[in-house]
């Protein structure tokens, strides 16, 4: 995977690169202090992953990225924890904040390798029955009944269904398939995620988590989001 840095931090550039050449998969093809500086060379290269601080001077990293028209896959890195919301709601891969451990750096590598993989084996969906979603996945038919599904990642144009017996990419919006499935079960938490209200395990703060992923809710659904849980799950 071609990669780039955008940091205005010559540590933290430098910490970067570390990381990454631990990493077979991974070739560094430029790094940029500034956002700007990183514009020609997106538009003339290839690029598949970028890792991107995001208060930097000038330009902000997540102004820059909501400026990108077809930005590739990003990875932020930052010392402020702050933005993990605003960030998810961008399509990011992962959030990592400063100072980054390997550990947690092979993580999110990962992450983004099982995207593109995905990304690969893209699935079609054919229909959204009353209790159940059909798609086709490598030359099958695989039907997914709605109980079975965990929560639904946005990510660009593509959705991923999480599921209790896999993952699934399907080319199509969140708007879209929000609209398809039944109102009493799946509620947005985000621009970038759903969720299956069934499988909540609890609610921390500003985030749900179901089978051990954090799913961050957004300031703008949030009190949806809790109206909601309020109706359906606490009144039960």
């Amino acid at each position: 995977m071609k990669c780039i840095i955008i940091d205005d931090e010559p540590l933290a550039r430098e910490g970067m690169k570390m990381n990454i050449s631990e990493v077979q998969s991974l070739e560094l093809v430029g790094e940029f202090d500034d956002a700007i500086k990183a514009t020609d060379f997106l538009h003339e290269n290839d690029v598949d992953l970028m890792f991107l601080d995001i208060e930097m001077p000038g330009v902000s990293g997540l102004n820059f990225l909501k400026d990108l028209t077809n930005p590739p896959l990003v990875i932020l890195a930052t010392a402020y924890p702050q933005y993990a919301v605003e960030a998810y709601e961008l399509d990011v891969v992962d959030y990592l904040v400063k100072p980054i451990k390997l550990d947690r750096f092979l993580k999110a590598i990962a992450k983004v390798e099982e995207v593109m993989k995905l990304t690969k084996n893209t699935s079609m969906l054919e229909a959204i029955e009353d209790n159940f979603i059909f798609i086709k996945s490598d030359r099958k038919y695989v039907k997914i009944n709605f109980e079975e599904i965990l929560f639904i990642e946005g990510l660009k144009d593509y959705v991923i269904l999480h599921t209790l017996h896999g993952k699934y990419m399907t080319a199509m919006n969140m708007k879209t398939i929000h609209n398809k499935l039944p109102e009493d079960i799946f509620i947005r938490t985000s621009k970038s995620y759903i969720i299956n209200i069934n499988h909540i395990k609890e609610i921390d703060g500003n985030d749900v988590i179901i089978h051990d992923n954090k799913i961050p809710i957004g300031r703008s659904y949030r009190d949806e989001f809790l109206e909601f849980v309020n109706k359906r799950l606490l009144k039960r």
